[in-house]
């Protein structure tokens, strides 16, 4: 077959909003030539592949925030998509678990959020908390029903073979090294070739900022990557909890705080913390890539997140070091786990945008040219609400 001379979309980017974004062009333009390039070996390698699986509610988004909105749709979406792929999946709920009257008065305040935004959710004090998971411990609790567990990476995987069938190109290792967007359309090329395409989308994830410079867009932003270090319980162990187990999160942080989380495997996994990575893409604790920790380090936004977050960094270091640091923050709710249930697993990272003054940018970022869309920043719920955001995208390529 004859490849076309210019394509009438390129997206860059093989995580799941990239292959979502493919999917749902080729949906709303049955019969367009589509090219997507993804550098790594393998589709999902890094954000899709590395989070702990959850079908997020939207629960704690700020009202009419991207976020808060897309979440709910894209909850729903997600079950649909993989049910009609025969991809597994549970609803199995979430509780969000207050241990002191600070967590409880943020409990009470994240409930009314909840109404704001659509979100079913039960309000459960101390005895209906324990008479449903008998091994957590707290004041009290908010249970959300509708959250769920998955394998995004599976559903990475059937959403390209949906992006295959429509007659789309998928072309792995091939980084992209440069952008040229003119009237006409955008060239992208770089070691594997060069392409052409009368539309581009870019959903480069980590290296979101460095895609964008390369097309000539300067956001005041620059990816920080942060390192989820997840630990893994014993399998005589995975049933310790039914549903998901949150704590109550604290509005001046992005993270969402070490939880307990079932997976679709069978799995019981703890985790995240939050610990600064200084290589965006390297698992291994101790990972340095040079440039990476270069740009970090003299970036003036970082300095002033490390400022004023001395404390909690400070925290979040020592328990990536020292297991016993960690479990203290499981045993909060769950005061049965001992340092021997903390098994290794293979950590996550996650992309922040953070702008230069400092600020970190918590919902959704997406930015126009005339002939491409950039997705700048995309953290979790993004997963869980990948489909709305590739319909978003789908309909801002059409304007």
């Amino acid at each position: 077959m004859r490849l076309p001379d210019v394509y009438d979309y390129c997206v860059i980017g093989g995580g799941i909003v990239g292959v979502a974004t493919a999917h749902r062009i080729l949906d709303r333009h049955p019969g367009a030539s589509l090219l997507l390039v993804e550098k790594a070996a393998a589709l999902a390698t890094h954000q899709t592949g590395h989070n702990s699986g959850v079908i997020h509610s939207g629960i704690y988004y700020e009202p009419g925030s991207l976020k808060a909105r897309l979440c709910r749709a894209g909850a729903k979406q997600t079950r649909e998509f993989a049910a009609a792929q025969g991809i597994p999946f549970r609803v199995c709920g979430k509780l969000l678990v207050a241990t002191d009257s600070a967590e409880h008065a943020r409990m009470l305040a994240l409930y009314e959020r909840s109404i704001t935004n659509g979100v079913e959710v039960e309000l459960l004090d101390a005895a209906e908390l324990t008479r449903r998971e008998p091994r957590v411990t707290g004041v009290g609790a908010l249970f959300v029903p509708s959250t769920g567990i998955i394998d995004y990476t599976r559903v990475t995987t059937a959403l390209a073979d949906t992006v295959r069938a429509a007659g789309g190109e998928i072309v792995l290792g091939a980084e992209i090294t440069a952008i040229d967007e003119n009237s006409d359309g955008v060239t992208v090329s770089g070691p594997a070739g060069r392409w052409r395409a009368a539309r581009l989308v870019v959903c480069g994830g980590l290296q979101a900022d460095r895609l964008a410079r390369l097309a000539g867009v300067r956001p005041d932003l620059r990816i920080v990557p942060f390192r989820g270090e997840y630990y893994q319980l014993p399998p005589e162990r995975a049933d310790l909890v039914r549903t998901l187990i949150y704590p109550i999160p604290d509005p001046e942080l992005p993270f969402l705080g070490v939880h307990l989380s079932p997976t679709i495997d069978g799995e019981l996994t703890v985790g995240p913390n939050a610990v600064l990575g200084l290589a965006r893409e390297g698992y291994r604790k101790g990972s340095v890539n040079l440039r990476d920790a270069r740009e970090i380090l003299g970036f003036r936004g970082f300095h002033r997140v490390a400022a004023a977050n001395v404390r909690t960094g400070l925290r979040e270091m020592r328990n990536s070091i020292f297991r016993r640091g960690y479990l203290a923050e499981c045993r909060r709710y769950c005061p049965e786990l001992t340092v021997a249930d903390l098994l290794p697993r293979e950590a996550g990272i996650r992309a922040q945008a953070v702008r230069a003054d400092g600020t970190l940018v918590h919902d959704f970022l997406i930015e126009r040219t005339p002939r491409s869309v950039h997705v700048l920043n995309a953290p979790s719920p993004a997963a869980t609400s990948a489909l709305p955001i590739a319909a978003h995208i789908a309909a801002q390529l059409d304007d």
